[in-house]
């Protein structure tokens, strides 16, 4: 492809960060202490934070409790607005490449095939829905209400879109195989060229998060399911729009500015990084700390968001009111939070 990453001026502050990145990576495959209920767990929060996230990027509008009441009944067929449509689409394209991302190669078929996942549930995106954009499209911010505020980037004309998609993956691929850049750079990169190039009609966001992932989880990035990237994104998405634009407007010339995406993109996975790090540190503190069947029904109301005492003895099989003195305590420590009363009394995550 004919991008000219010579211009990407490796400095100290990317060094430093691709090596503090690096670092984690290796120390993940190292960790042994969580059980694996705790890391389902996890991953579990990180899902439904990226799915809401990403999906509100576009300009959805359902919360993170929304979407976790959403995915809870994901055999329904039948979702009633597009904002439901987008999330479930989005959650099954994810358990995809969580569940067979060494089986994916970067290919244009499977970036095809993912986007046909991503918008399954979407009959307004039915004829369109795997394949590249016919009708020109750009790139618009939304507010916080989910209404457009602005074009912030004109993109790759249909009649140019197929040979572009072509050659990104081709030099995404070799790059990857013959390391001329750090894996991390060639994501970057990757990601950037293909929010230009815009390729499908709709749905081009939150695809290019999925082939992010998709991509640090084939380059060994093993954590990434278990923090959400989408969720730092959206906390910043002035940033995210801005470095997105001040490099898409120069990759075309002879000498691409890839700097501020570059930093965007590797300081998004160094936060993404830091919140997992609290995360587990919170998580040996309290496995250290509490009694074990504590530490069970916190692991429980991580994964099922809300609990009753009746929930909790029946999926723990300990006595009622052993789980009457543990709540208690968990309650007053601050780990959980409950709500309601008498019988309609339920527990949460503080």
């Amino acid at each position: 492809m004919t991008l000219a990453t010579d211009s990407l001026s490796i400095t100290p502050q990317i060094l430093s960060l691709i090596s503090e990145l690096d670092e984690f990576k290796g120390a993940w495959k190292a960790l042994g202490t969580l059980a694996p209920e705790r890391l389902s767990a996890l991953r579990r929060v990180a899902t439904i934070e990226s799915i809401g996230s990403s999906t509100r990027i576009e300009g959805a509008k359902l919360s993170d409790r929304e979407v976790e009441r959403l995915l809870s009944n994901l055999e329904i067929r039948q979702f009633e607005t597009r904002d439901e449509q987008e999330v479930a689409g989005y959650a099954q394209t994810m358990e995809t490449v969580f569940a067979h991302a060494d089986s994916i190669e970067l290919t244009e078929n499977h970036i095809k095939q993912l986007h046909r996942d991503l918008l399954r549930h979407s009959a307004k995106d039915e004829r369109h829905r795997g394949e590249y954009k016919t009708n020109p499209n750009h790139v618009s911010a939304f507010d916080a209400e989910g209404r457009e505020i602005g074009v912030v980037f004109e993109t790759a004309t249909p009649f140019d879109t197929p040979h572009k998609m072509r050659e990104l993956v081709e030099w995404t691929r070799s790059a990857l195989a013959e390391r001329t850049l750090h894996p991390l750079l060639v994501i970057g990169i990757f990601t950037v060229v293909f929010l230009e190039i815009h390729p499908f009609q709709d749905g081009n966001g939150r695809l290019s998060r999925i082939l992010t992932t998709l991509l640090l989880l084939r380059a060994g990035y093993a954590y990434v399911p278990y923090s959400s990237l989408e969720s730092v994104i959206e906390q910043s998405k002035e940033g995210y729009y801005l470095a997105l634009r001040q490099t898409q407007t120069t990759i075309r010339t002879d000498a691409p500015d890839w700097q501020p995406w570059t930093l965007y993109f590797l300081r998004s996975l160094q936060q993404q990084k830091a919140r997992l790090e609290k995360k587990l540190e919170r998580e040996r503190i309290t496995a250290t700390s509490l009694p074990s069947l504590s530490t069970e029904i916190l692991a429980l109301a991580k994964e099922h968001g809300r609990l009753t005492i009746g929930q909790i003895v029946t999926l723990t099989g300990a006595n009622r009111n052993t789980v009457k003195k543990h709540l208690q305590s968990l309650v007053a420590a601050n780990h959980l939070a409950q709500h309601g009363r008498g019988k309609g009394t339920w527990y949460g995550r503080a």
